[in-house]
């Protein structure tokens, strides 16, 4: 599989070229089109050859790219529809996951989890299989009961948690159609309470891997991969759920190396904390403390790529430790990287498919030595069921990458159903599902 690094933001064509979130994909588009009416939408993907839905553009690879039209559902009218005696919301597709959330929160419900950024569109979240923090949090894809999309054939479907494709239809990479509206789980809100944990060394971490990640609703580990091997823990804990810290943690007691931050952090060291959501043990709204930054700031300033990948739980210790022979390697390169938990869940291309999960996350510098060292990660995670995260750089075989999926096959055939003339492929999905057959079975 490429790097879909196909450029790295320094042979730019104009300024009026579309982008992805940090500039070094400029997409291959005709065209792009912002239809306010699911009716003008479904003429548009009827008519259209070649047609790919773009959300925010939070992805660091060509996954969303298209040589026919780009297309944004970000101009549908529509709002949150609540079923409360069911615990459900139906939610547009192009809203930002955050403000799905505050709209949410006002009403009396939330949703079980957030990703670190509330910036990312609905539907790109979900498609991706993109997650938060917490053992007994699947992803946020997981939360979906339901999706309406149009078709390749332009027609409105919608499919629900009991049709027997639905596990195939949720992380779905754009492949199926352009999803217009997303039925999601919700539950009574509820408060967080965060704290950082400074000066946490890597070996106690990965000694007390369990107790550590199991100390909250949601915990992060940040890390620089510097000689010393230490970093950051970010702990969010549910009110009413989780312990509060005893008397001993909140005087400054040592843990697992480190101690109780006294003053507000930011996961990059040496950044202003300013824009981040607030820590210290402040009781905030499940949907200003789940994200590490307020939804009103943009955190990115584009100096970055991404890569992720989601290994299996029982391997994570051992393979942090090995990559710890990359660290001389790594911090140069590197602003960041977070570690994170989920439990498994039951959708065909989630990096939690099957399995409880760790993601091994790394925000890089944008700067092309990067690329050179994404094929010895793949290497020493891809063997043991690593499995990168859609939208962001990594460096794997097709055939390799599948075999990790044990429904991958009937996700292809799930895409040659749905979309039999490849509408909405392009080359990351060509190398990833093979040649296109095309026949007439039109759904």
């Amino acid at each position: 599989m490429p790097r879909s690094n196909r450029r790295l933001g320094l042979d730019k064509r104009g300024e009026t070229a579309v982008r992805n979130w940090s500039g070094h994909v400029e997409f291959t588009s005709e065209r792009f089109e912002s239809p306010s009416s699911v009716t003008a939408l479904q003429a548009l993907v009827s008519g259209s050859t070649t047609i790919r839905a773009l959300g925010t553009a939070h992805s660091f690879n060509a996954l969303a790219d298209t040589t026919g039209v780009h297309v944004s559902v970000a101009d549908l009218p529509g709002s949150l529809e609540i079923d409360s005696a069911k615990g459900l919301a139906w939610v547009p597709a192009g809203m930002r996951y955050g403000e799905a959330a505050r709209l949410l929160d006002a009403q009396g419900w939330a949703v079980h989890n957030m990703a670190s950024l509330g910036h990312i569109s609905v539907a790109g979240t979900i498609a991706t299989g993109t997650h938060g923090s917490g053992d007994r949090n699947p992803t946020l894809s997981a939360s979906v009961a339901g999706l309406e999309m149009v078709t390749a054939a332009g027609d409105l479907l919608t499919i629900t948690h009991d049709d027997p494709s639905f596990a195939g239809c949720v992380v779905a990479l754009g492949a199926l159609g352009v999803t217009t509206r997303v039925l999601l789980r919700v539950e009574p809100t509820f408060g967080i309470r965060q704290y950082v944990i400074d000066d946490v060394d890597h070996e106690s971490l990965l000694a007390g891997f369990d107790d550590v990640f199991s100390s909250a609703y949601s915990v992060s580990f940040f890390t620089c991969w510097t000689p010393e091997l230490t970093g950051k823990i970010w702990m969010k804990r549910r009110e009413g759920r989780d312990a509060p810290l005893t008397d001993a943690q909140l005087a400054g007691e040592p843990w697992l190396g480190g101690h109780l931050a006294t003053a507000k952090r930011h996961p990059l060291p040496e950044h202003d904390a300013m824009h981040c959501t607030e820590q210290q043990g402040a009781l905030l709204p499940w949907h200003e403390a789940l994200p590490h930054f307020k939804l009103d700031f943009t955190p990115s300033s584009g100096d970055e790529l991404q890569t992720e990948y989601l290994v299996p739980r029982e391997r994570a210790p051992g393979l942090l430790r090995d990559l710890e022979a990359l660290a001389p390697r790594i911090h140069p390169l590197l602003h960041v990287s977070e570690i994170r938990t989920m439990c498994a869940d039951e959708l065909w291309l989630s990096g939690a498919y099957g399995r409880d999960t760790v993601g091994i996350h790394f925000t890089w510098k944008k700067v092309p030595e990067v690329l050179g060292l994404l094929p010895e990660i793949d290497a020493l995670l891809g063997p043991a069921g690593g499995r990168p995260h859609w939208g962001k750089l990594y460096e794997s075989d097709p055939a390799a990458l599948a075999s990790r999926y044990p429904r991958f096959d009937d996700f292809a055939g799930l895409v040659a159903t749905f979309d039999p003339t490849g509408k909405f492929r392009n080359q990351t999905l060509d190398l990833l599902l093979g040649s296109r057959n095309v026949h007439h079975d039109h759904r």
